[in-house]
């Protein structure tokens, strides 16, 4: 009877362990795309970034107009 429990252990363990390596490898898949994605989105704010800080340097070198110009 000593025999039966090695039998039992691979017929449940060998489909367990080819179902975690699939499993693992679906894993590795994923983390390349969402990596790739982090990415582009990572390019997109520095774009962002250096359009805004553009804008506020403008803002920040414009003359300013004076109210005895008539400006208001």
């Amino acid at each position: 009877m000593e025999w039966v429990v090695p039998i039992v252990v691979a017929v449940i363990g060998g489909p367990a362990v080819v179902l975690l390596q699939q499993l693992r490898k679906e894993n590795t898949q994923q983390h390349g795309e969402s990596r790739a994605l982090l990415e582009r989105v990572a390019d997109r704010v520095e774009a962002v970034d250096e359009k805004l800080t553009g804008h506020i340097d403008w803002h920040l070198k414009k003359p300013t107009r004076s109210k005895a110009n008539g400006s208001k």
